[in-house]
């Protein structure tokens, strides 16, 4: 496998507050905690030192309980070891994995606990996936792309998806044009989309130590009852929220989320929406339930598993329940983490060191012959259509397409013109500047059609250019954000591996692969 790196600069925009922080800007630190450094592992160690071991219980308990159920083999004892810790990432329960990064989020997080244990070996460090079992956005996760076509899956089934049986399954299964025997098992075997994704996750990924946590659970929502009880009835952490979010704006930068003044859902089967407080009464969003405010902290205390975070509080409540050092996410998971530290350190809990997932791009050796023939660079195909045309013809055109010489040689001629003029009519100075704006505007469309008569003397080359992005980024998309990893891993069985064998966790570039 042949692999290099780019800059994530040059090919993400995201990478704007990570290059930022690293360069230092005090402002920035306000909203981040411990930059994504190997050395800044060691204070952030030191600061969830005081992880709590009746949580670790609980913690130990969920997990071994979950594979139990599902015959599954793990070793997970070390977690209640003070000084084993995790570090983690989060994704939707995707059908067949979903989108490519999916599995780049995965690899990343595995590879990050592997060079902390190189490099701090008197702690124990385990990668873990959070599956975001409680969303609720279906159309979202439903389909997958593999070999140029989009599967997708329908169903009627409402709340909290890892609570969904499979029982469309089976048919859906007869679309697949391969029997894969780690999805076919895990999507015939269990008994709903949480177990099937522990399942086909654990063959992909248990040798090399991930765990898959499912946090729908009493037990760990148990932990998280004073959170929820300041959101409700204090309202405590919107204005942590928009107070970050307005400095963030102030300083250029997008945001990604916005706080309510409640962020909960209520979660039952076939349900998960919102809590609002409307006068004295909470109701839950387009269902007849609602409950006076005693009523609402008896459920609570009986039923803490049906109060469901939203995006504010779900960071929160992982950091609550996992003796957590780092989050591993996407650019905009990267982005609203940073709204959120100050509710962190409204309940002094330690926030993560919180970095961006790698990124790849796999070539293959057809395409990679075609960008030496092109003799382009590959950070060029992730120009725009019309950039990525313009540039290419320019470097390939051996004449002078543009008019701006000659347009910066009769600016002098034209300048004098208006001098002279002035001396002897000052009215007709305006004449001149608008003889010279005609004149600048007839070389512009001259440009213009030299342009395109050179674009089509290049024609041919221009068309297996755009076929060259086309198969780079299909449908217009990012690769890693359209293609499913199956259009790699059955001609290379060795691909995970690959990826395991080449990606830095801190090494913040986009890896070029192409396969063996």
């Amino acid at each position: 496998m042949q692999v290099k790196s780019y800059p994530i600069e040059s090919l993400h925009s995201f990478s704007k507050l990570l290059i930022d922080y690293l360069a230092e800007f005090p402002a920035l630190a306000t909203f981040y905690g411990n930059s994504p450094q190997l050395e800044s592992f060691e204070r952030q160690i030191a600061e969830k030192k005081s992880f709590s071991q009746s949580n670790r219980v609980i913690l130990h308990e969920v997990i071994q309980g979950q594979y139990n159920d599902l015959g599954l083999e793990v070793e997970i004892d070390s977690i209640l070891d003070e000084n084993t810790y995790t570090v983690t990432t989060g994704h939707q329960l995707n059908i067949f994995t979903g989108p490519l990064y999916v599995i780049y989020k995965i690899v990343s997080t595995i590879n990050l606990a592997k060079k902390l244990k190189a490099t701090y070996q008197k702690a124990n460090f385990i990668p873990v996936y959070w599956m975001a079992t409680e969303d609720h956005d279906w159309d979202e996760i439903n389909h997958f792309h593999w070999l140029g076509k989009k599967f997708e899956i329908a169903t009627p089934q409402k709340g909290a998806v890892g609570r969904f049986s499979l029982s469309e399954f089976e048919p859906f299964l007869k679309e697949i044009p391969t029997t894969i025997p780690a999805f076919q098992d895990a999507y015939s075997q269990a008994k709903n989309l949480s177990q099937a994704v522990r399942m086909y996750m654990h063959e992909l990924f248990g040798d090399q130590g991930l765990i898959c946590l499912d946090a729908d659970d009493a037990r760990l929502k148990s932990i998280f009852t004073p959170i929820v009880l300041a959101d409700l009835f204090d309202h405590a952490h919107r204005a942590p929220v928009e107070n970050a979010t307005k400095s963030l704006i102030e300083m250029g930068y997008k945001t990604q989320i916005n706080a309510r003044e409640i962020n909960l859902f209520y979660l039952m089967d076939g349900l998960r929406e919102r809590i609002e407080k409307r006068g004295e009464i909470y109701h839950v969003v387009n269902t007849s339930t609602t409950f006076s405010a005693n009523e609402l902290r008896a459920e609570v205390a009986e039923f803490p598993e049906r109060f469901s975070p939203n995006v504010v509080l779900r960071p929160l409540y992982q950091e609550m329940i996992l003796p957590n050092l780092a989050y591993i996410g996407g650019p905009a998971e990267v982005g609203y983490w940073l709204q959120l530290k100050g509710i962190f350190d409204l309940h002094q809990v330690p926030y993560p060191i919180v970095l961006p997932r790698n990124f790849a791009i796999i070539i293959g050796e057809k395409n990679q012959q075609k960008i030496n023939k092109l003799d382009i660079g590959l950070s060029d195909l992730f120009l725009e259509d019309f950039e990525l045309k313009r540039k290419f013809v320019a470097s390939q055109s051996a004449h002078v397409l543009d008019c701006q010489s000659e347009l910066n040689l009769l600016s002098p001629i034209f300048n004098e013109l208006a001098r002279r003029v002035k001396l002897i009519d000052s009215t007709l100075e305006a004449s001149v500047k608008a003889e010279f704006k005609r004149v600048g505007n007839g070389l512009e469309r001259l440009e213009k059609k030299l342009k395109r008569a050179e674009e089509r003397n290049h024609e041919t080359a221009i068309r297996q250019l755009n076929q060259l992005k086309a198969a780079l980024f299909p449908e217009g998309e990012w690769q890693e954000r359209h293609e499913n990893f199956l259009n790699y891993y059955m001609e290379h069985p060795a691909f995970i591996q690959q990826l395991l064998d080449t990606f830095d966790p801190l090494l913040f570039e986009m890896y070029a692969i192409n396969l063996d």
